[in-house]
Formats: C-alpha cells, structure tokens, sequence
C-alpha cells in the first residue's frame, strides 16, 4: 500500500513557528493514505464545544501516535500499536478524553477521500471531522457508554473544498476530533500503557483507505483464527470421548472430558465472538466470560480429572468441586464491574481478592486429585502430560505473576500461551483416550476368548 509523506519543508517550517501546536497539519493525499499521527492536542474531560473546529486548543498538551517500527498490541498483534494515556502522565484516569488533530488536506480534483478511524481504541469513541459526528465505535446514548470490541471503520469524507486552482489541486482546512472513553475497569485491570487511541487514524484516497481497512481486518481476522480453531478440536475430542461412552457406560469420566472440552471451546470461541461481530457489549462479554464460563470450565475439568484418576477416599470432592466452583461465580459476579447495579468498583476490588484466593484453591484441588490418584494407581506420563497442558493455560494469572511470557508473536500474530498450551493438551487428551480405547478393546477380546474357552471346556 503506497504511502504519501508529509514535505519535509512544510514539517520544518512548523516546527520552527512559534504557535506550531495550533497550525494545521499539510496532508498531501494523492493516491495513497496518511496516518495521522500528529501531534495531537490531547486533554482529559469532556466537553461538546471541543468538536468545534473554531475552537482554541492552543493550551491543550501534545500527544505523538507515531508508532515505535515494528510495534504491535500485546494480544492479537495488530501493527502501528502506541501506547495510551496512563502511560503519558496520566496514570489510573478513567473517564472522557478528547484528541484534536488541525490539517490542510489537499488532493488531486474529483478525489474521492476518506477517513480511517483508530482500529485499536480503550474502550469507545466518537470521531468528528469540522464539527459534524461521523461515527464511531460503542453506543453513547446513555449516562455512560456502551463498549463493543474495537473494529477497524471507514468514513467517506464530504468536504467543502477551496476553489480548485490552477494545478488542478483542491486543498481543505479539516479538523478531527476524536472523543473517547476509557471505563474504570478498563484502567484498573489493563496494563500501564492503557487508555485512548492506541494505532492512529489516517486519511487518503477512497481506495487506498479501502485496503487499509481490509488490512486491519485481516490482522484482526489472523490474531484470533486461533480462538476459533481450538474449539473445533475441542468438538472432534468431546465426539471421541462421548463415542467412547456408550461403548463403557460405567465411566463418567468421558462424559465429564466432553463437558469440561465444550465449556472451554465456548470459553475460547466468545473471544472471536466478541471481537469479530458486535453482537455483544464489552459488559456481557465479561459476565459471560467471569461469571459463567470460566468457573464452568475450572469446575468440569476438576471432576473429569477426578473421574479420570479415581483418587479412593475422596467421596467429598465432587461436593467439593462444586461448592467451590458455586463460590468462584459469585465473587466472579461481583468482582466484574457493572455486571450488576450494586458492583461499584470498590466492592469489585474486594471480590476480586476473594476470586484470585479461590482460584488458588483449585489449583490446589487439581494437585491433590492428581498426587492421590497416581500414589493409588501408579505413574501415568500420558495423564500428568495432559493435566499440566490444561493447567497452564486455565491458571494463567498464577503463572503471570511468576513472569511467564504469556503471547508469542510468530510470523506477527498473537500466540498466547494458552494457546500453545491448550493445542498440546489436545494432542495429549487424544492419545489418552485413544490408549482407553484400545485397552478396553483388548480386555472384551480377552474376555471373549476366555468365555469362548470357559464354555468350550
């Protein structure tokens, strides 16, 4: 995709005036695209009149969304990632913030022009160019906003030109103005790089916009295939494993592997949901995500290893299991902010302290059914392989807090850790319920020569 540069000439001679905050950016847009990287006027709050492109943000500080080369977000690998506002001086601000950028747009006459909206955003925003609301990404007709996953826009910019001259060049004056807003919980749990616009806008040619759009897409797409793959592995292994249940319907354990695959294929799969469609709000997506599905996931998997291993003297433990798996949902609930009216981010700090301690309990949990089991029935390599797999991408805040690298980025995209974890534990889980298999096959064929024998006789 070609990209046009901004005349070097032009970028001196504002750096050299005295007032180069408030005079316009000289954007040449040809047959390319600009990334409008700035320097932004950047101020925390919110005020309607700050769209107005009369109005003097002189007094405003300056923000730079020039990208560090080679930069990426720290989860999907999306190109051209800066770093947010708790980062640049403003530290655990939650709330509005406003980015306004003046530029001189010229283009060749009868150009079809267009704007690229920020593809990565914490957590929505509106965006207006001289004053009139173009668009944007969440729903702002409420006291707060109304998040959605962040997805690359275009806008078609109609825009009243100055006559064209003699070269054939018609060149505007544009201000954009980009509102946004950035939740507690966003600030709070996010890293210290979070808030606002993190991978710039940028105007050009309608075309050159065009695939840049679909350029984004495709990283988005690319960073979370992944998402989508795991849970048809899930769905081959759950046939597997239920196909093995109605051969030997006296082991649960099967039924409990498929139960335990399907609620982390759900789990896995709503990330693409979520990013891929807008279909669900960033608050349902964490209440699905929190309070359902990850305490379903930890719960099934405890009682399918359990069922697996068969530790004797552990009648309790299923109770156990779901007690605590009961527990971890409700402090889930209550540690996810707004998922109700009475969670305010206060009481939801205190959960969250009660959810990281019961998270713990079933890491301890897992450790025992697994020592029991295996001083009761011996050393099974296979199994132990299976469960570390799972283990180290179902607690992965435990092994972040020891300073594993939890994302790889190989060929640009995002590989988490789990990721990496969760596709060895699918090698791992097939081989052990392919070993099940055969072992019962040789037992009924045992089992028939010897009543083959036994009535010969």
């Amino acid at each position: 995709m070609p990209f046009t540069a901004v005349p070097l000439i032009a970028m001196l001679a504002l750096a050299a005036h005295p007032d180069a905050r408030v005079r316009p950016v000289p954007v040449v847009v040809g047959h390319g695209v600009v990334a409008l990287t700035g320097p932004w006027a950047f101020h925390t709050g919110d005020d309607p009149r700050w769209a107005d492109p009369a109005f003097d943000d002189s007094g405003w500080e300056m923000v730079d969304l020039a990208a560090p080369p080679n930069s990426h977000d720290g989860d999907v690998g999306l190109t051209g990632y800066v770093a947010g506002w708790t980062a640049r001086g403003h530290a655990r601000y939650s709330g509005y913030a406003w980015y306004r950028l003046h530029v001189t747009l010229s283009a060749a006459a009868g150009d079809s022009v267009a704007l690229s909206g920020p593809s990565d955003v914490e957590d929505a925003y509106q965006i207006f160019v001289n004053g009139s609301l173009l668009g944007g990404s969440g729903r702002f007709d409420g006291p707060k906003p109304v998040v959605f996953g962040p997805q690359p826009r275009v806008f078609p910019l109609r825009l009243s030109r100055s006559p064209g001259r003699a070269d054939g060049i018609d060149s505007a004056d544009v201000v954009v103005a980009v509102r946004v807003w950035a939740s507690p919980s966003t600030i709070a749990g996010a890293p210290r790089d979070a808030g606002g616009i993190h991978i710039a806008p940028a105007i050009g040619e309608a075309s050159a916009i065009g695939a840049r759009y679909r350029l984004q897409w495709l990283e988005v797409v690319n960073g979370l295939v992944v998402e989508v793959a795991l849970p048809v592995s899930f769905l081959l292994l759950t046939v597997m494993a239920f196909s093995l249940y109605l051969t030997d319907r006296r082991d649960p354990s099967y039924l409990w592997l498929g139960a335990a695959l399907v609620a982390t294929g759900l789990l896995r799969g709503n990330q693409a949901f979520f990013f891929w469609t807008q279909a669900e709000s960033a608050n349902v997506f964490a209440v699905v995500k929190e309070v359902i599905l990850t305490p379903l996931a930890l719960g099934t998997w405890m009682m399918a290893w359990y069922s697996w291993l068969r530790p004797r003297a552990a009648t309790i433990v299923p109770r156990a299991i779901a007690a605590l798996t009961t527990s971890f949902a409700l402090s889930q609930l209550f540690a996810t902010p707004y998922s109700t009216p009475l969670v305010t981010q206060s009481i939801s700090a205190v959960f969250q302290g009660i959810s990281i301690g019961l998270h713990v309990c079933f890491a301890g949990m897992l450790v025992a059914i697994v020592y029991f089991g295996m001083r009761q029935h011996g050393l099974d390599s296979l199994a132990i392989l299976a469960v570390v797999l799972m283990a180290i991408a179902l607690f992965a805040y435990e092994l972040s807090v020891l300073h594993v690298p939890g994302i790889w980025f190989p060929f640009g995209v995002g590989v988490s850790r789990a990721q990496f974890a969760y596709a060895g534990m699918d090698i791992a889980l097939f081989a052990l319920l392919l070993r099940r298999h055969l072992t019962a096959g040789h037992r009924a064929a045992a089992h028939a020569v010897a009543t083959a024998a036994a009535a010969a006789a």
